[in-house]
């Protein structure tokens, strides 16, 4: 081997070692987790003795009359239990952790004689996961182990929503057990959402509101409970394509516009009711002269009211100038005065 060539060699076990070295560096920086989740699960019960034992034991065990059992076969989560539905599979081991110690000493015979006796064969639960007792993350890690590898779009923003920071968890509006919908009925949202929000709530028992109490209305149809990159939880990127989504025909685009306010709504009207008319959040003229000056307003019979007359301030602004949120149409002036 001359020279040259043993140059090249020396070069390609250079480039090799290089190469091997990087990907072992890849490979040590992987996100992975140091022990498989049921080994986590097996910590979070305290009792690494435990194993587990599968659904069927359980409720056999316990649960073979319940109305849990029932429930949770007609639920979405049962429903991945039955024939291959290529989705992971749910069991009472997924939330609970493992259940040997929870069951053990519970025989067929034993669950026989209680029947006849009128008892009903319960399990362990002491030696289970503690979910009521978990803090507020943890009891959404349980869910959220499942339902953020799959197709669930609207928890993709759950870590970063403000129920997430301020300790909401998943059980604290979804109860698992209470029956085969595990969703939340948009006709039951609002009762559910003012159980926190009672500032809320107060302001749809003001005269002017949007129809919630009404159920023609949901909290849904503009919020997203479960976190979204916008203030408020808003469905949509701004406010105006918000309230747009009912209120079409302030949408526009307009010829002429009412300034500042083609995004922000809410400079005018509170979202969830007020004591004003139109959800205002000042009555008119008041509303408009935190902006616009005062001007003398001419009456049917052609008298001049000035704006030092107290009679001025018992107009609505609106009467005159009736298209405010935006119009196509000139003024009899020639500039965009929202009249018609």
């Amino acid at each position: 081997m001359n020279g040259k060539s043993r140059k090249y060699t020396l070069l390609s076990l250079i480039l090799l070692t290089a190469a091997l070295s990087l990907v072992s560096c890849v490979e040590i920086k992987k996100s992975r987790p140091i022990l498989k989740i049921k080994e986590y699960e097996r910590l979070i019960a305290g009792r690494l003795d435990a194993q587990y034992v599968g659904t069927r034991a359980c409720l056999s065990a316990c649960h073979a009359h319940d109305d849990i059992k029932r429930a949770f076969d007609a639920s979405t989560m049962g429903a991945q239990m039955k024939g291959n539905t290529q989705m992971p599979m749910v069991d009472c081991e997924s939330c609970h952790g493992p259940g040997s110690l929870a069951i053990k000493g519970i025989t067929k015979e034993l669950v026989e004689e209680n029947k006849k006796r009128g008892i009903k064969t319960t399990c362990n639960y002491k030696t289970l996961i503690d979910i009521k007792n978990l803090p507020a993350p943890a009891k959404s890690l349980i869910c959220l182990k499942c339902h953020t590898a799959n197709a669930t779009f609207n928890l993709h923003e759950w870590n970063t929503g403000i129920h997430a920071i301020n300790d909401v968890s998943c059980p604290d509006c979804h109860n698992i057990h209470g029956g085969p919908d595990l969703k939340v009925k948009p006709v039951d949202t609002a009762e559910m959402c003012f159980k926190c929000h009672q500032d809320i709530k107060a302001y749809y028992n003001m005269p002017n509101h949007h129809p919630v109490l009404e159920k023609k209305v949901f909290c849904t149809d503009c919020h997203n409970p479960h976190g979204t990159t916008t203030e408020h939880l808003l469905k949509r990127e701004t406010v105006r394509q918000t309230c747009t989504q009912c209120h079409g025909e302030k949408q526009g685009p307009y010829l002429y516009e009412h300034g500042d306010l083609t995004e922000e709504c809410t400079t005018c009207h509170l979202p969830h009711g007020s004591p004003n008319n139109n959800l205002l959040k000042v009555r008119e003229p008041f509303l408009c002269l935190e902006c616009h000056e005062t001007h003398p307003v001419n009456t049917i019979t052609g008298e001049t009211i000035s704006a030092e007359t107290k009679q001025y301030f018992f107009t609505r602004c609106t009467d005159c100038h009736s298209a405010i949120h935006g119009t196509d149409t000139p003024s009899p002036s020639g500039k965009g005065r929202f009249i018609q």
